[in-house]
């Protein structure tokens, strides 16, 4: 941006000074082949009345010389009979045009020549000739183009000063705009840009800083719903605690943790709303999925499916949030429990990769009814569910720069987890 706006101003300003210093140069040498004219006329006319009334040649042969000597032009007068006095010169038609009475003025090879018709005493004619070189017409026109050119070389040099500073406060601004933008984008809301800022700049500015103070409110707002929600789904859980206690021990036990599960996450969703942008947490998937696994066991053996576990060797710490990785993997199994019959085998593996781990949630059951990558739309559902059972894993597996992938089997559906790995700290 900065070196457009220097090419900009650079063009503007020469076409500019092109514009005003040529018709100036064309001016400057028009002035000075007028004033070598001037003073050649002058010179001329200052010897008319010596012409007109000496007849003694030999002073008037020695005032012409005398005069053309002195001055930068070659001056020459003409007499009846061939006689001439001055600097060498030819009978010119000009000349000629003179000694019929007609003073004139033209344009001859190597410079201008002047011409004076002079009536002398007796009626004999003269005629006074001066020639002035283009050395004398276009004299001080080369210094006066040098000062014009390091005039318009100074302007444009100042032009593209200003313009430079001006570019550097646009593109700084710019820059710190973008900056705010990006700290904005990654959770630090309580960036502001400078509405200070020069021109429209400081317009967008304005408004981006009442849409970070909006999305601050937005989340204040939403920190509050998640707090009134917890209030009023704890007061069932608490209720099912107590009717829990009133089961058989096997049953109010397993019923118990399944209340506490639930408890736990809502306390989660709270925390993680409350900590909303600040730095992730990581966690050992390895830890993780082998207890998530023995609380889906128990269930599995109730509906007799025949679950295979192969967790590797840990730790395998993911970028995820304990909470966020748990809600995965019981979106995962608790998938299998909603959509395949009872008795259909499924399988979890988990195992580690360069850069994080994968977790992989097969079963043998009837499938996807639809195309498999329609069902990774948040609440897109060929079951007749919510639809955001996949959609909290992929979330989750893009939190981490992973991805979800689902491979349709025959029969059954393999769901494939890359999870990244936590940078060490």
């Amino acid at each position: 941006m900065r070196r457009r706006v220097l090419l900009l101003v650079a063009a503007t300003t020469l076409l500019v000074l092109v514009a005003f210093l040529v018709p100036l140069a064309l001016l400057v040498r028009s002035a000075a082949a007028d004033n070598a004219v001037q003073q050649a006329t002058a010179q001329a006319q200052a010897l008319t009345s010596l012409v007109a009334t000496t007849s003694e040649s030999e002073a008037l042969d020695l005032t012409v010389q005398q005069a053309d000597a002195g001055s930068g032009y070659d001056i020459t007068v003409f007499l009846t009979g061939n006689v001439r006095y001055g600097a060498p010169a030819e009978r010119s038609s000009l000349v000629e045009l003179a000694w019929r009475g007609k003073s004139a003025s033209a344009e001859v090879p190597g410079g201008r020549e002047i011409v004076f018709a002079v009536d002398r005493p007796a009626g004999m004619a003269g005629v006074i000739r001066t020639f002035v070189p283009d050395a004398e017409l276009t004299r001080g026109v080369g210094r006066a183009w040098l000062l014009l050119a390091g005039l318009g070389l100074a302007l444009l040099a100042v032009s593209l000063v200003v313009a430079d500073r001006l570019a550097r406060r646009l593109v700084r601004s710019t820059i710190d705009l973008a900056a705010v933008s990006h700290r904005l984008g990654r959770g630090e809301l309580t960036a502001r840009a400078d509405v200070s800022a020069p021109g429209e700049l400081g317009v967008v500015a304005g408004a981006l800083n009442g849409l970070a103070g909006r999305i601050t409110g937005l989340l204040r707002e939403e920190r509050e719903t998640i707090a009134d929600l917890s209030h009023r789904v704890r007061t069932p859980l608490t209720t099912l605690r107590m009717e829990a206690e009133s089961l058989s021990p096997p049953d109010a036990e397993r019923i118990t943790a399944g209340v506490e599960a639930v408890n736990r996450a809502v306390t989660d969703v709270i925390q993680q709303a409350r900590r909303r942008g600040a730095e992730p947490s990581g966690v050992d998937a390895t830890e993780l999925v082998r207890e998530r696994v023995a609380f889906w066991a128990v269930l599995a053996e109730d509906t007799d499916r025949a679950l295979t576990v192969d967790i590797g060797p840990g730790p395998l710490r993911v970028e995820l949030p304990r909470a966020d990785l748990e809600a995965c993997v019981d979106a995962l199994l608790g998938n299998v429990f909603a959509h395949t019959p009872n008795g259909t085998p499924f399988a979890v593996r988990l195992t580690g990769r360069p850069g994080g781990a994968t977790l992989v949630v097969a079963d043998s059951g009837p499938g996807l009814p639809g195309p498999a990558t329609g069902a990774l739309r948040r609440g897109v559902s060929g079951s007749g569910s919510s639809g955001l059972g996949l959609d909290i894993v992929r979330r989750a597996a893009e939190h981490t720069g992973g991805e979800v992938r689902l491979e349709p089997g025959s029969p059954g559906l393999t769901v494939v987890v890359e999870l990244g790995a936590l940078a060490p700290s």
